[in-house]
């Protein structure tokens, strides 16, 4: 809870707050991924994650004859906000955070979500979430990029102002090691690489002439979760420090602005087709090197990851892996339970 915030950014950990259980989800059309949040809200959720499919990421309509075989495929299609009506019907936004995975678009679907969010009478000021908005990783690892960077970084930018005075508690970047996790980094180049970004588009904003110490606060992290457990509890811990001696030395002097605060998901290569079964331990351990790493929200993965979209029951054990390490296992009950270990502080 103190600078360089190697526990994490709260000083009880988790005796004060939980982490927020976000789990990942959206396929096929809007409508049944409604189905799919209603459902996981009531399994208990903390918090919602909208995945959506590739032609909505690099803003192609569903309609497009670029967007054949690909619409609804690995997330939820969205064109219009009609789309987003229908996506969160039956959910009062200004009671439940949302995480949009979205990059290149990201500034049209934080649009159509504060749209929906007037319409539902919604104090802007209230709402909470997250958008990607991270275009520098997709140059590396993903490719979801429409154009160049210098651009992408004047809408990244124009981002940070806009939300920091119209919803200041949205959170206008989720910095993303995961992906390159996932392209095949080791976890010391996953947070290398993911802080050297990091450092660029704080560079961007205040060339931009924007405050360091309102900005700042609002940036948040997106790591991955292996199966070495001591060495990613190492890594998260690791994170903070440098991050916050970076944007000190960047001119932050506000605490909250040097916090990293990062979402976890559990490291989906990791998980094997065959014996499928077997990457429930596996996530089990990924859960606990997030929780022990001091991550503010985490998602679990499904034990079909590497088979298909979860399934309602591979979706229900995930969420119990989370909340069975929450309330049963007794890690939470210890501000930093490894605070002083040679192997992993040396």
């Amino acid at each position: 809870g103190s600078f360089p915030y190697t526990r994490g950014v709260q000083a009880d950990m988790y005796r004060g707050k939980l982490w927020t259980m976000r789990q990942y989800a959206g396929f096929s059309t809007a409508e049944e991924s409604n189905k799919r949040y209603h459902y996981l809200l009531s399994q208990g959720v903390m918090g919602l994650s909208v995945a959506f499919d590739l032609p909505t990421q690099i803003g192609y309509d569903s309609d497009h004859t670029l967007a054949d075989g690909e619409v609804g495929k690995v997330g939820v299609a969205i064109d219009s906000i009609d789309d987003m009506q229908a996506l969160f019907k039956g959910i009062k936004l200004e009671e439940v955070s949302t995480s949009m995975t979205i990059n290149a678009t990201g500034f049209i679907l934080l649009s159509l979500y504060v749209a929906l969010a007037k319409q539902q009478g919604a104090d802007l000021k209230k709402i909470a979430g997250t958008i990607q908005n991270d275009i520098l990783k997709e140059y590396a690892a993903r490719g979801t990029y429409i154009y160049p960077p210098k651009p992408s970084m004047r809408i990244i930018t124009d981002i940070f102002e806009w939300c920091s005075r119209e919803v200041p508690k949205w959170n206008t970047i989720s910095i993303s090691g995961y992906h390159i996790r996932e392209a095949g980094s080791t976890a010391v180049q996953e947070i290398a690489f993911t802080l050297a970004n990091g450092k660029a588009y704080v560079k961007a904003a205040l060339e931009k002439g924007l405050d360091i110490n309102v900005f700042g606060k609002r940036l948040s992290f997106f790591f991955n979760a292996h199966n070495n457990l001591f060495e990613e509890v190492a890594k998260f811990r690791a994170a903070r420090r440098m991050w916050a001696q970076m944007m000190k030395e960047l001119g932050a002097t506000d605490q909250k602005a040097m916090m990293l605060r990062f979402h976890t998901q559990t490291g989906g290569s990791t998980l094997t087709a065959q014996q499928p079964l077997n990457n429930i331990s596996r996530v089990t351990i990924q859960t606990l090197a997030a929780v022990m790493g001091g991550t503010q929200s985490l998602h679990t993965n499904g034990y079909d990851e590497a088979l298909s979209l979860p399934t309602e029951e591979a979706a229900r054990i995930a969420l119990r892996t989370q909340q069975i390490v929450a309330f049963e296992s007794g890690v939470v009950d210890t501000v930093d339970p490894l605070a002083g270990s040679f192997y992993v502080e040396s």
